[in-house]
């Protein structure tokens, strides 16, 4: 094996032990997973089992209480250093709520991460901003404001911002939520595209079955008693053969999701 292929094979995100606490409340305990390059790999849960603060640990916006996220070679999980500043270039983040900014456009709003990733001509900016709006089927729409589209192109934007850095890490929370089973199934759709045209590694927190089956390629299920992983693996396989009865009633709470 060359040394390109052992890099390859690594993992692109290792989580070893971690615990995460917000003061004297304990949200995650000894969590330790894997994430292959170019995979879709979803974190499911209960509300309140960690999910999110899970992904906070993972993109390195919240400090590890004790121990480590490595994020294709460099440890981001003791906060703001050399290894952060670099691993952070390499990730893409949609936020539940798509976070714009209403009182810009859809170009400046997508055109904000360049600042802190490149530094380009005004002229490369706009066509990478009009190249990802593109590709996230919203070519036409990057002078009008967040108030004058819908839910869904919401959503399209945010991804299309979380894409213009071209990062090798795209993290998304709940990118579905509160849309309708048509648009949610797009957004899907969009994101299964997105990863077979650039091998892009995503990481995905939901609680959509319709998503999980359509997108995951592996899961891990959280748990709130437990503070740690209680179920990983192919959801269809977790959903015929798991022991748990909880992670059973989960992946069979809707049979028609798949």
């Amino acid at each position: 094996m060359t040394e390109s292929d052992s890099i390859q094979n690594e993992p692109i995100i290792r989580v070893s032990n971690l615990v995460a606490r917000y003061g004297d409340n304990l949200i995650l305990d000894d969590v330790s997973l894997e994430v292959a390059r170019s995979e879709i790999f979803v974190i499911l849960g209960p509300s309140g089992c960690g999910k999110s603060t899970l992904l906070r640990h993972m993109v390195g916006l919240d400090r590890a209480h004790t121990g480590q996220v490595v994020v294709d070679g460099d440890i981001i999980s003791q906060g703001d250093s050399p290894n952060f500043r670099k691993a952070i270039k390499k990730i893409g983040i949609l936020f539940q709520g798509s976070a714009l900014l209403g009182s810009m456009t859809l170009a400046q709003n997508v055109a904000l991460p360049l600042g802190t990733c490149l530094h380009l001509p005004k002229d490369i900016i706009h066509r990478l901003v009009v190249d990802k709006l593109a590709m996230v089927d919203l070519a036409g729409y990057e002078n009008y404001l967040p108030s004058e589209i819908s839910g869904g192109m919401k959503k399209r934007a945010g991804l299309a911002r979380a894409l213009v850095c071209s990062p090798l890490i795209l993290f998304l929370d709940e990118p579905t939520a509160g849309l309708d089973p048509i648009i949610s199934a797009e957004i899907d759709a969009l994101i299964l595209r997105i990863n077979r045209l650039t091998g892009m590694t995503v990481v995905i927190v939901t609680h959509e079955l319709s998503s999980i089956f359509t997108l995951a390629q592996r899961v891990i299920m959280l748990d709130k008693k437990t503070k740690g992983i209680i179920a990983q693996g192919d959801p269809r396989h977790l959903r015929d053969h798991s022991d748990n009865e909880y992670v059973k009633q989960f992946f069979n709470s809707d049979l028609k999701a798949t």
